[in-house]
């Protein structure tokens, strides 16, 4: 019997990273877990789901540490949540092979045997033709949410990792999604996986 996979998926707002993910998943026949985690979390928790994707990717910042210095208010929730997507997250990589999408699964499953870190990323330019394009965002929107979201998980994922999610000494693979799109990122990906694992669809 084959040991189960992980693979983690980071990514830059508006690569296209989410889809790739899916579509991955798809070709791989194997579970894809990204806002599901958020819904298992709050379940576990008992709170809304909007409060969760809120504190989630709120990093503490100096001026936040001010105003809390014994570490109440935001920044011991967002520990909480944390330590609670862990958890889960190692139980899924435990229960069955899948794609993980953010939430710091890469750094959440360094120990983890079986496991593939990818990185995608686009030009700016790129990613903002998407955003506009692709989800129909104004251009000054698009512009404020590639902003804000990249700060926001990079943040997130230094604080918990002491790392950023593209440092290349933490990932196995960094991908530029502009180059060939999505399904011939999906591609090259699904290849690299069955390589590594030995698995055939």
């Amino acid at each position: 019997m084959k040991k189960n996979y992980v693979v983690t998926i980071e990514r830059q707002f508006g690569s296209l990273g989410r889809p790739i993910a899916k579509r991955v998943s798809e070709q791989l026949g194997i579970e894809y877990y990204d806002r599901d985690i958020v819904d298992i979390t709050a379940a576990k928790l008992n709170l809304p789901v909007s409060t969760v994707s809120d504190y989630e990717e709120k990093a503490k910042s100096n001026f936040f540490s001010m105003l809390y210095p014994l570490g109440m208010g935001t920044t011991e929730m967002q520990d909480v949540i944390f330590q609670t997507q862990k958890k889960i997250i190692l139980e899924l990589a435990d229960k069955e092979s899948c794609i993980i999408v953010g939430r710091c699964a890469d750094f959440m499953l360094k120990n983890y045997p079986n496991v593939m870190k990818i990185f995608i990323y686009a030009p700016y330019k790129e990613r903002l033709r998407n955003c506009v394009e692709r989800f129909k965002m104004q251009p000054d929107e698009a512009k404020r949410m590639i902003s804000q979201v990249d700060k926001a998980r990079e943040a997130y994922h230094r604080r918990y990792s002491g790392h950023s999610m593209s440092d290349k000494d933490y990932n196995h693979l960094l991908i530029d999604s502009s180059l060939l799109g999505i399904e011939g990122t999906c591609d090259i990906l699904v290849d690299m996986i069955q390589k590594k694992y030995n698995r055939d669809i």
